[in-house]
This record gives C-alpha cells, structure tokens and sequence, in this order.
C-alpha cells in the first residue's frame, strides 16, 4: 500500500506544479473540485486494495481451491461424528421371529371311574408321585414317569415293561429299595414292588392301601406335567378326559425361512430375547426337515431349549426374538455400519478422519454383519484406531 500512497503524492506535486506555472487564476471553487477528485481517486485506491487483499486470503483459505480427489485429504469442517476402527472376533447373527411356551402336549384322561372330587389349577406343576386329580372319599390318581400308559391292573406275579417303570418310580421316590427290586427283577411285580406301592398311597392319604394297582390309579408320562386346562368338573365322572397338560419345561418354536435351514444345526447356540427385553441363551433342539407354507413363505419348524430354564418365570406363548448365528471371524477388521458409503458403480467406502479436520475416502470390501451390534467386517487400508465418520445421534 506504501507504493500506491507515493504514487498519488507524486501526482498531487505534479498537478500542484502546474497550477503554479499557469494556473493560479483559476478561481477556489476551480481548486475545491480538483481536491474533490484528488479524494476520489484515493477512496478508489483503497477500495482496489481491500478487494486485493481479499482475494489472497481466500486463495490461502482454499475457497477457490480445486476440489480434492477421492482418497485424497481434504480439510473442512469437524466430523458430525466418529468411530474407532478396531479388531476384534465378530460374530454374525440374524433376529428371526418366535414363540415362548411349553413342550409337549399330554391329555390326561380318565380310566377308573368314579366322581372327581378334587382337581388342580391351571398352571399348577405336578410332579412324579403327586396327586393329578382325587375320586370318590380323596382317592388319589398319581402320577408316575414312564412311557407305557397304563393299560391293565398290576399285582404281584407279572411281569412286563410297565411293571419295569413302576419299579424304577418307587425307588426313585424312595419307597422301595434299588437292590432289593433288583434282585426279583425290575420288571417282575414283587412283594418289594408291593411293599413300595403300599408306601406311597398311604403317604398320599389312602387308608388301608392294598399292595396291587389297579388300572386308573395311575398316569404314566415322560416327566412332570403343567396343568394348561382343566376339562373335567368337580362332580362329575372320572372317566374320560379330565385334564389337558404340556411339560414344564419352556420351548422356544421358530418357523424359519426355508432358505435358511441349510444356516442352523442342532447344537447351535442362540440368544432369546424376552418381552421385556433381557437376554437368555438357548440351544438348538431339533431342525425339522418338512417345509410347510405357501411357495413365496416357507419355513421349517425349529426348537430351541433355553440354557437357564428358570429365565422365562410363567411365560407361556410369548413373542420373542431369537439371535441366529450365521457365521464369525476371529481377529477381524471391523467398524460400524453406519460408516459404510454406498458407491454407484457398487462396492463401500468409509471416510477417514485424520487430524486438522482433514478427512479422505477409503475403499473397503464387507465380509460378515453383525445385526446385534451393528457392526460389519471390512478389508481396506485401513489400521485400529483410526477414526471413520458415522451419523451423528
């Protein structure tokens, strides 16, 4: 600016130089309007130097700067938000829609006659050598575990498999003695087997218990029973259906995708979600082999036990979501989903955010999604560490 400020002195002197030679007549309003324009030349001279000055600042801004390459750093403002790019074992897993209830189904029915006198509540659990149901003056109907129902009257002298589980049930109860029914055989009716069903019906109430069974004193089943319906009434005949029953034991039912059936084995662990929200594991039970469905929604029927049988309470045809896993990685390099950017030809890129503010696009192929967690395998030139731009929350 100092040059410019000389160079209008230096015209002021020369014009003033030539007012002295010859022009001096000129009148004051003559010499007013000739400082008139010494000043306007002055204000344009500033004005060209602020707009000089402007010019280099942007240029050293990087406004008119051409725009940066892909993959090239580029400076701007701050990331709305950023992830760390780390290593670590990534499992990929898939929320598959299910129901919550109890295994199996067991009608209990009626086969000694009688008046039923006393019946349980709905959701009440009986268990090996409990009362199912009462007749009569509160002669108990028990339940034992086997799988052969009980067909015929059962006395000292026969043998059969159902003498066999009726053994094993009064040893199990303690009312009869493992070695001592082992030695007459475990599927022989003897006078141990006699001894021990005395035992228990007089610990169940009966007075005078005789040491036969007849037949509709007892319910064989697999295992202890959940009482899901009471069909019968108090007063009515016990014969015929009395109660409906499922298990105690929870199940979780999936009807997956036929597409992935080929994904699941039994023994696969799983994670159930709760309506509530928390998390239990689970394990796969069984895979069923028979689609059912239309042609555009077919599934396979897939059973998952829970590890803590306890974690579900009562719950009982219950929505939850089960965690499928689909496949893992060890030691993989993985980032956010959010962070991948969709390009046209196809293919990811991530951005990168380095110091400064600066940031640059990388390339990155995905291998596994972790659904759960959000994140996603990828390879790239990419170290743990760095920080890739995500959505803000």
């Amino acid at each position: 600016m100092s040059r410019t400020v000389s160079r209008g002195r230096e015209a002021e002197q020369r014009a003033a130089g030539q007012r002295a030679a010859g022009q001096r007549a000129e009148s004051l309003v003559s010499a007013e309007a000739a400082g008139a324009r010494g000043r306007g030349r002055w204000v344009a001279l500033g004005v060209v130097v602020v707009v000089a000055a402007g010019a280099v600042a942007g240029w050293q801004a990087g406004v008119f700067s051409p725009a940066a390459s892909p993959g090239a750093g580029q400076q701007g403002a701050p990331a709305p938000a950023t992830a760390a790019v780390a290593r670590e074992n990534l499992t990929a897993t898939t929320p598959v829609n299910a129901t919550l209830g109890y295994a199996g189904s067991y009608p209990v029915t009626g086969r000694g006659g009688g008046t039923l006198t006393w019946l349980p509540s709905v959701g009440q659990v009986i268990r090996q050598g409990q009362a199912l149901y009462k007749t009569g003056n509160g002669s108990p109907v028990v339940l034992l575990y086997g799988a052969v129902p009980d067909w015929r009257t059962l006395e000292e002298g026969v043998t059969g498999a159902d003498v066999s589980q009726l053994n094993h049930d009064l040893v199990a109860l303690g009312d009869a003695g493992g070695a001592e029914v082992s030695a007459q055989g475990w599927d022989y009716f003897s006078t141990q087997t006699a001894a021990g069903l005395a035992r228990l019906r007089s610990a169940l109430g009966v007075s005078s218990p005789s040491g036969s069974l007849p037949l509709g004193q007892v319910v064989f089943e697999p295992g202890a029973l959940r009482v899901s319906q009471v069909t019968g009434s108090l007063g009515g005949p016990a014969s015929g259906p009395v109660l409906a029953a499922t298990s105690d034991r929870h199940v979780v039912t999936i009807p997956l995708n036929a597409g992935m059936q080929s994904q699941v084995e039994a023994g696969d662990a799983v994670t159930v979600t709760l309506p509530e929200g928390s998390s239990t594991p689970g394990t796969v039970s069984s895979v069923g082999t028979v689609a059912s469905g239309s042609a555009s929604d077919t599934t396979i029927p897939v059973t998952v036990t829970l590890t803590d049988p306890g974690a579900a309470g009562t719950l009982d045809q219950a929505p939850v979501t089960v965690y499928i896993t689909t496949g893992s990685a060890k030691d993989a390099l993985v980032v956010p989903v959010g962070a991948l950017l969709a390009q046209a030809p196809g293919g990811y890129d991530v951005e990168v955010a380095g110091p400064g503010n600066t940031r640059r696009y990388v390339p990155v192929t995905t291998g596994i999604f972790d659904d759960a967690y959000g994140l996603v395998q990828v390879t790239g030139a990419l170290t743990p560490g760095q920080r890739v731009v995500v959505p803000a929350t």
